[in-house]
C-alpha cells in the first residue's frame, strides 16, 4: 500500500499528495486514466507532494507526451523542488511547460 492519494478536485483539476516515486507513480498513472480523458484542460497541483524523484518527473513528462498526442492541455502547479531539479539537470524542465500549448484553438 502506497501513502499517495490522486484526487479529483472538479473540473479538471487534481491534486496529488504524498511522495510521487518509483513506488507511487504507476497507480498515479492507472488513476489518471480514469480521469484525464474528459477534460480538454488539466490542471495538476503537486503542493501535496512529500517526496519525488526520477520516476514522479518521468510520470510528469509521460502525462505532457499523452496531452500532446489526444490534443488536450495540462498544466503543473508547484512542482516540487526534488523533481524540478532532477528536470533542471537533464534539461527536460521546458518540457513540463511544453503541455499547455497544444490545445485547440476554438473557432
Amino acid at each position: 500500500m502506497t501513502d499517495c492519494v490522486f484526487e479529483d478536485q472538479g473540473e479538471g483539476k487534481f491534486a496529488i499528495t504524498g511522495p510521487m516515486t518509483f513506488a507511487t507513480v504507476t497507480q498515479l498513472l492507472e488513476e489518471s486514466k480514469q480521469y484525464f480523458d474528459e477534460h480538454p484542460v488539466i490542471t495538476v497541483d503537486l503542493a501535496g507532494v512529500t517526496q519525488g524523484d526520477s520516476a514522479g518527473l518521468a510520470l510528469l513528462l509521460e502525462w505532457v507526451n499523452w496531452a500532446k498526442y489526444y490534443v488536450h492541455e495540462i498544466r503543473y502547479q508547484n512542482i516540487p523542488p526534488q523533481i524540478l531539479s532532477i528536470a533542471q539537470i537533464s534539461e527536460v524542465d521546458e518540457m513540463l511547460q511544453a503541455g499547455e500549448r497544444w490545445l485547440a484553438p476554438a473557432r
